[in-house]
Order: C-alpha cells, then sequence, then structure tokens
C-alpha cells in the first residue's frame, strides 16, 4: 500500500488506504513513524480513505537541498492532495510536531479543513516550556538536541545500530512483522536526524509564522492531552525531579487545553493512562474521536 510520488522535486513515501468515505489525513510526531499507526490506520479504513506520508527525510522519503519545517510540510500536503485530486475538505490529524504542521495547514488552507484532531500536540506558544525554571530538564535543550541529531547524521546505517540499538517497546510487538522490522529500520536512517536538526531548529520559527496567520477555521475540532499523573509516573525513573515533573506537566496541560480555543467548535479530552504516545496507548480513543469527528 505504500508509494512514492514525486512531490515538490521530492520523493515522498507515501500510504493511502482506503476506498471510499471522508479523507483522514494523519500527520505524525517527529522522529515517528506512520507505521506506529498501523492498527488505526487498519481499523479507520473500512469507513475512511487514509492519507498519511513522511516528511522529508523521513523514512523513504528523500530530504531535499531546502529548509524543513512546518511550511514545507504544509506544501508538500497540499502538492500531495492535487496529486491524489483531492478537492473536498479534509479531516487533518496531527500529533506531536505534527499537531503544530496541522495547525499551519489548517491556517493556510481553512476552506479546505472538515475537521481537525490535536493529539497531544506542540503548541505555537511551545518557547514557554523553556522559560521554566526546571535546572535538569532544562539541560536537553534545542541546541543539546540538533547537535546530537546532526552527530547522528554523520553515521551511516550499521554505526547508527550501534548507537542507538534500535528497538520495539511492547505496544510495537501486536504488529505484524514486517510492520515491526519497517520501525527499527527507520530508527538507523542518517537522514532521519539530519531532517530532525532541521525541524527542531525551525519549530519555535514556525510557531511565531503560525501564530501571524488568519484565524484557526471554526470547524469540529478535539484537542486530546496526555494523562499527566500517568506521564509523572512513567517519568520517575529519569533521575528528573518529581517537582520538575510536576511543573512541566502542568505547564502542557495548560498549553494543550488553551488549543481548544482555536475553534467555538472545541473540545478537551484526557487520554487516561496515556503518555505521549496517545496512539499507542490509547489507539481506541484516538479511533472514537476520528470516527465520530468525521461523521458530524
Amino acid at each position: 500500500m505504500n508509494q512514492t510520488v514525486l512531490i515538490n522535486n521530492n520523493k515522498i513515501e507515501v500510504q493511502y488506504k482506503g476506498d471510499s468515505g471522508p479523507l483522514i489525513v494523519i500527520l505524525t510526531g517527529m522522529g515517528c513513524p506512520f507505521d506506529e499507526w498501523y492498527n488505526i490506520i487498519e481499523n479507520l479504513r473500512h469507513n475512511n480513505r487514509i492519507l498519511t506520508f513522511h516528511r522529508r527525510g523521513l523514512g523513504q522519503s528523500e530530504i531535499g537541498g531546502r529548509i524543513r519545517g512546518t511550511e514545507s510540510t504544509v506544501r508538500d500536503l497540499a502538492e500531495l492532495l492535487n496529486h491524489f485530486e483531492i478537492e473536498e475538505p479534509i479531516y487533518i490529524v496531527g500529533h506531536s510536531y505534527g499537531g503544530l504542521c496541522a495547525q499551519h495547514f489548517a491556517k493556510t488552507y481553512p476552506d479546505s479543513i472538515a475537521g481537525v484532531v490535536l493529539v497531544d500536540s506542540t503548541s505555537v506558544e511551545l518557547k514557554v516550556l523553556d522559560e521554566l525554571d526546571l535546572p535538569v530538564i532544562n539541560e536537553e535543550t534545542d541546541e543539546v538536541w540538533i547537535e546530537k541529531c546532526l552527530n547522528y547524521a554523520t553515521k551511516d546505517e550499521e554505526q547508527l545500530r550501534e548507537i542507538i540499538k534500535p528497538s520495539l517497546n511492547d505496544k510495537h510487538h501486536h504488529f505484524p512483522d514486517k510492520i515491526q522490522q519497517r520501525i527499527l529500520d527507520f530508527q538507523v536512517s542518517p537522514t532521519l536526524y539530519k531532517a530532525m536538526a532541521s525541524e527542531i531548529k525551525e519549530w519555535k520559527n514556525d510557531a511565531e509564522v503560525i501564530k501571524s496567520l488568519k484565524d484557526f477555521p471554526d470547524v469540529p475540532l478535539v484537542v486530546i492531552g496526555r494523562d499527566k499523573e500517568f506521564t509523572i509516573k512513567s517519568e520517575m525513573s529519569t533521575g528528573v525531579p518529581l517537582w520538575e515533573l510536576r511543573k512541566f506537566e502542568e505547564k502542557w496541560a495548560e498549553l494543550i487545553t488553551n488549543q481548544v480555543k482555536l475553534s467555538t467548535k472545541g473540545e478537551l479530552l484526557i487520554a487516561s493512562n496515556s503518555g505521549h504516545s496517545v496512539f499507542l496507548d490509547r489507539p481506541d480513543l484516538l479511533i472514537e474521536c476520528i470516527h465520530r469527528i468525521s461523521r458530524i
């Protein structure tokens, strides 16, 4: 079902499933393959058409020479819709960084949007997280991540396999063997890390651009946030002090809640017993939300 399509002079890896029904576009988070949405896509494809793709540098998508940020993702998605001759308004689902891209697309092409689901989405106010006085958490700055990613980008796949030791979590083990292997291979691509470095470098500027655009379309909007207490408990073994985890999670929850205000038709749902990867921890909730919003 995967195919490679020439979009804006770059080969983009695309997955398009389903023969009829509303079109659901899924935008994955930073460094995340669309294969991790396997169960959700397989469930939705029977009554919907599902379009997802790997951004430049991810999976089999060429990285190209231009800056990789939310704007390039918006351009590529717009061209993908033209390629597949999609003319009706779409339902867009964005997780984490993909949610930032979804907000950019929705504000750029408001008439092309029928509904939006933001899944623990990066906020356009993400810079306020860096302003929190959190000594341990703030050691992992954007600059540190960019440097690490650029270092990984100089390695070949075998070197990355030794450094990263790609692995699967418990949820991945429920996927078919072929999908599990694709997830492992995804993690050892040098271009993945070059792309991530570019996305991290640009995302705060991108957020300011998104804020400067016209209003978000007044369409059905579901904002899904992670379970704060579940996340804190999951992070306790990392060595970050409890008070830092709690302060960060409280601000994150505030930013998530504020996204509901993007539309007068917005609603907030908290994914109980889920961390940031809601698509793995609570696929049932995501499936229910997408089914519901696409039938309004």
